[in-house]
């Protein structure tokens, strides 16, 4: 069991940038989990954004490759997501997942498969 809280979230003009973090409880287990950012708006499914994996491997959706990054920091506990070149598009609300389960490519881009979830943190581009 690991729980997660996001920080970092706000409001920002088109083409600036934001870094989103979630904090992890569990040191000791935190480098075997793999780790999910998803986002959300209002009256839609909550959406893929990237994941990435303990060696570390990252996947990332087509409509963010070349403007946001996801890291990961073990020894703090801490997976990021940074986002540059923000667009109106990117306006939700933000959650991270963990699962230990092994996950394919496929299988990173489905909420269905992440065990925990923070409570979110809402990014706004108008």
């Amino acid at each position: 069991q690991v729980q997660l809280v996001e920080s970092g979230g706000g409001l920002v003009q088109a083409g600036g940038s934001l870094r989103l973090s979630c904090a992890a409880s569990s040191g000791r287990t935190f480098n075997s989990y793999t780790m999910g950012w998803f986002r959300q708006a209002p009256g839609k499914e909550r959406d893929f954004v990237a994941a990435i994996w303990l060696t570390p491997i990252t996947h990332y959706a087509d409509s963010v490759k070349g403007r946001f990054t996801i890291s990961r920091d073990n020894a703090k506990n801490t997976v990021y997501l940074q986002m540059n070149s923000l667009k109106p598009e990117d306006t939700a609300t933000y959650y991270c997942g963990a699962t230990l389960k092994s996950l394919t490519y496929t299988r990173t881009r489905d909420v269905s498969w992440y065990d925990n979830w923070g409570q979110g943190t809402q990014v706004t581009t108008p």
